[in-house]
C-alpha cells in the first residue's frame, strides 16, 4: 500500500490506495499495419492519459515511460510522473502519430530485446536516484510490448532473447496483439488471454499474452486496467455470515464465516474529477465514501475492511432510490499469502453464496464498521451496503440510506385511468422512441476526454511547433530537441557484429531524459 493525503476543510485524512507499479509500454512497429494501428492507438492513449493524468487524490500511477521499435529501439518518453504530466505525455503521444506509415524496414531481430533491456535499465537507474532524496515506494517494473506481429512469434523471440537477462525487477512481462478484426457491435470489450500461455516459459518471469481489437474503445479498456487496484499482498475486505446461512457447517454461533474478498471499482466517480472534488471524507459524499473503505482496509498489515451481514431482504423490496455513490465489486481474493487449500474453500463458498442469493432472489444489508475501537470515545458512524449477486462471480455493493439521511418526501399514488387524449399523446411520443434491449455504456459519449484534454494541454506551440504540418519521420530520423535524462542509462553489450550498425540506438535512450532539476519541478505547472 502506498500513501496518499486528501486535504479539505478541518484535519486531513490520510488514506492509502495501492498504487500500480511503473509501467513500461514498448510499442512494435511493423509495417504495413502500422498504418491500420497507429491512429487507433494514439487515440486510446491520448484518452487514457487525459483521465488518469486528471484523477484527484492519491496517484493511481506512478511512473510510465515509452519505447518504440521499428528496425532500431528508440526512447520516446523516459520514467515520468503520470499524475499531472498530461502536457509531456501529449507531446509524446504526437511524436508516435508521425512515426512512417508506409514503406518498409530491415527489422532487426534484436531490437526488441534491447528495447526491453534498455527500458530496465533506465529504471533501476531512476530508482537508485531517487532512492537517494527519497524513500522508493516502487521497486518492480511491469512491462507491455503492443504489437501486431503474431504474438506467440513474438513471445518465442523474448524468451530467447531475454534468456540470460536478469529480470528480477520485473514484476510481469506482457506481449499484447492488437488483431485485425474491429468490433462492430461493442457490448463488452476486455482483453482476452491466450489460455495456451499457461505452459512454462524458460524465463524466471512467464511472459502473459493476451490480444485485443483494433479499435479505439478495447485500447481504452486495455489502458484503464492499469487504474484498478490489483494488489495481492492481502485480502481487502471480510464479509461476514452467520452460521446460519450455512446449515451443512457446524460452527459456534458467535464465530460467523468469513469470506475473503477483494475490492475492485465498478466505474470512476465523478467527483475524482477537476472542479467536482474537495477532498474532503463525509459520509454523504460517494468519493469520500469509497476512499474511506480502502483507508480501513489499508491501516495496518493484519486488518482488513469488515462487512457484517445483518439480514437479507427481497430484490423487489428495495428502491433504487436509497442507494447512494459509486457501487463497487467483491470478488474471491486472489491474495499470494492464502494458501491453494483455502483459496479453493474459499472461491467455493463465494459461489455458493452468489448462486444461492440469485435463487432466491434475495440481497444482502451489511454494516460496516473498522476492526478495532478508534481513540475517541464517541461512537463512529456507521455505512450500511447492500450486496446484490450477479451472473458473474462478483457481488455489487452499493452503500444505501440511513435514517439520518433520509429527507421527508410524498409521492402521491398513481391515478388508475389518465385521460384518453394525454395517453394516446404519450404513447404516441414513446413508440417514435428507438427501444434498446439493455443500456451500453460504451456506445455512449460525453466529451469528457476532450474537455479534460483542452483543460490540461498546453499550447502546441509551447511544446512542438507545427505538428499537423510537418512530414512524417522516417525511421531512424531521431529528433534533436527530444529532452533529456536526470540520469544516463547503463550500457548495453552491442549485438556481434552489429556495433557499427546500431550508433543511434544508445544516443536515442540518453539523449530522451530529463535534466535533475526537471525532476523536482511541479509536475501540474507550466
Amino acid at each position: 500500500m502506498h500513501p496518499g493525503r486528501t486535504t479539505g476543510k478541518g484535519p486531513s485524512a490520510y488514506t492509502q490506495i495501492d498504487q500500480q507499479p511503473p509501467r513500461l509500454l514498448i510499442v512494435h512497429i511493423a509495417l504495413p499495419s502500422w498504418g491500420d494501428i497507429c491512429a487507433n492507438l494514439c487515440e486510446a492513449l491520448q484518452n487514457f492519459f487525459s483521465l488518469a493524468c486528471s484523477l484527484m487524490g492519491p496517484s493511481r500511477m506512478s511512473l510510465f515511460s515509452l519505447y518504440m521499435v521499428q528496425d532500431q529501439h528508440e526512447c520516446i518518453l523516459p520514467f515520468v510522473q503520470v499524475k499531472g504530466n498530461f502536457p509531456r505525455l501529449q507531446t509524446c503521444i504526437s511524436e508516435l502519430r508521425m512515426l512512417q506509415r508506409e514503406g518498409c524496414f530491415r527489422s532487426q531481430g534484436a531490437s526488441l530485446r534491447l528495447a526491453v533491456e534498455d527500458g530496465l535499465q533506465q529504471f533501476k537507474q531512476y530508482s537508485t536516484h531517487v532512492t537517494t532524496r527519497a524513500a522508493l515506494t516502487y521497486t518492480s517494473l511491469e512491462i507491455t510490448i503492443l504489437t501486431s506481429q503474431p504474438g506467440k512469434e513474438v513471445v518465442k523471440q523474448l524468451e530467447e532473447g531475454l534468456k540470460d537477462t536478469d529480470l528480477a525487477r520485473v514484476r510481469r512481462l506482457q506481449v499484447v496483439e492488437v488483431t485485425k478484426g474491429i468490433l462492430e457491435h461493442v457490448d463488452s470489450v476486455s482483453p482476452v488471454e491466450d489460455p495456451s500461455n499457461d505452459e512454462s516459459s524458460i524465463l524466471g518471469t512467464d511472459i502473459d499474452l493476451q490480444t485485443i481489437d483494433n479499435d479505439i474503445v478495447s485500447m481504452e479498456i486495455f489502458f484503464k486496467a492499469w487504474l484498478h487496484n490489483s494488489g495481492t499482498d492481502q485480502e481487502q475486505i471480510h464479509l461476514l455470515l452467520s452460521s446460519q446461512c450455512f446449515s451443512n457447517i457446524s460452527r459456534p454461533r458467535d464465530n460467523p464465516m468469513c469470506l475473503k474478498c477483494d475490492l475492485q471499482e465498478r466505474l470512476l466517480s465523478p467527483s475524482l474529477l477537476p472542479g467536482t472534488a474537495d477532498g474532503s471524507l463525509r459520509m454523504d459524499d460517494p468519493k469520500g465514501d469509497f476512499i474511506t473503505l480502502y483507508q480501513m482496509a489499508s491501516q495496518s498489515s493484519t486488518s482488513h475492511y469488515e462487512l457484517q451481514v445483518i439480514k437479507a431482504l427481497k430484490s423487489s423490496g428495495l428502491c433504487e432510490s436509497l442507494t447512494y455513490g459509486v457501487p463497487f465489486i467483491l470478488r474471491p481474493t486472489s491474495c499470494w499469502q492464502l494458501d491453494w487449500d483455502e483459496l479453493e474453500t474459499n472461491q467455493q463458498h463465494f459461489h455458493a453464496l452468489c448462486h444461492s442469493l440469485l435463487k432466491r432472489e434475495w440481497l444482502l444489508l451489511a454494516k460496516g464498521e473498522p476492526l478495532g475501537p478508534g481513540h475517541s470515545q464517541r461512537i463512529p458512524a456507521s455505512t450500511f451496503y447492500v450486496i446484490m449477486p450477479s451472473r458473474s462471480l462478483t457481488l455489487l455493493v452499493k452503500a444505501v440510506a440511513t435514517r439520518e439521511l433520509m429527507l421527508p418526501s410524498t409521492f402521491p399514488l398513481l391515478p388508475e385511468d389518465p385521460r384518453d387524449d394525454s395517453l394516446k399523446n404519450m404513447e404516441s411520443m414513446l413508440d417514435s422512441l428507438e427501444l434498446e434491449p439493455t443500456y451500453n455504456p460504451l456506445q455512449v459519449q460525453s466529451h469528457l476526454y476532450s474537455h479534460l484534454s483542452n483543460i490540461y494541454a498546453k499550447p502546441q506551440g509551447r511544446l512542438h511547433p507545427h505538428w499537423e504540418s510537418r512530414a512524417p519521420r522516417k525511421t531512424g530520423q531521431l529528433q534533436t530537441n527530444r529532452a533529456r535524462a536526470t540520469v544516463a542509462p547503463l550500457p548495453i553489450t552491442p549485438v556481434p557484429g552489429r556495433a557499427s550498425k546500431m550508433p543511434a540506438v544508445s544516443k536515442s535512450s540518453s539523449d530522451a531524459f530529463f535534466l535533475p532539476s526537471e525532476w523536482e519541478e511541479d509536475p501540474s505547472g507550466p
